[in-house]
C-alpha cells in the first residue's frame, strides 16, 4: 500500500490505473467536502475514473503542498487498513488538515475496492474559506 501512495504521488495516469482492478471501486462518504470541490462523485466506478479522480482533479483542490504523514498501516489476508493525515494548501489558498482512515481490499495484489473516512465536518470547514496554516501544522 505504500508503494501504491507514491504511484499515486507520481500523477501518472497510466502508472495509477496500473495499481487498480478494471472494475475497483472507491467509496467515500456522501456530500463530503472534497466530492463537492468536484463533480459531487463519492463513489467511484472502473480504474480509468478513480485515476482520473487521482491525476487530473484531486490537484485541481489539493493544489501546493501535499503532505501524507502515515499513521499506521495495518494488513489482514487481502484487506489493508491505512490511518494517515493530509495537509495540504487549497485551491482558494486555504490551508486544509484532516485525518483519513482507508480500507484497502485487495485482488491478485491489486487494488479492487477501497472505503475512505475522514472529519466531514471538519473538511467542510477547511473548504469553507481560506484559513492560514496554523503555526502548529499539526492541527
Amino acid at each position: 500500500m505504500i508503494a501504491a501512495w507514491a504511484t499515486f504521488a507520481t500523477r501518472n495516469r497510466d502508472k495509477v490505473s496500473a495499481v487498480f482492478t478494471a472494475d475497483a471501486e472507491w467509496l467515500a462518504p456522501p456530500d463530503n467536502a472534497t466530492a463537492l470541490a468536484m463533480d459531487g462523485t463519492h463513489h467511484m466506478i472502473g480504474r480509468d475514473r478513480i485515476a482520473r479522480f487521482i491525476t487530473e482533479e484531486f490537484p485541481r483542490v489539493f493544489v501546493d503542498d501535499v503532505d501524507v504523514e502515515f499513521r499506521g498501516v495495518y494488513a489482514d489476508g487481502n484487506v489493508v487498513v491505512v490511518e494517515e493525515r493530509m495537509t495540504s494548501t487549497l485551491f482558494h489558498g486555504g490551508h486544509y488538515a484532516n485525518d483519513y482512515c482507508f480500507v484497502f481490499e485487495l485482488e491478485d495484489g491489486l487494488i479492487s475496492r477501497v472505503r475512505e473516512y475522514m472529519d466531514t465536518q471538519r473538511g467542510a470547514q477547511w473548504f469553507a474559506e481560506p484559513r492560514p496554516r496554523p503555526p502548529d501544522a499539526a492541527s
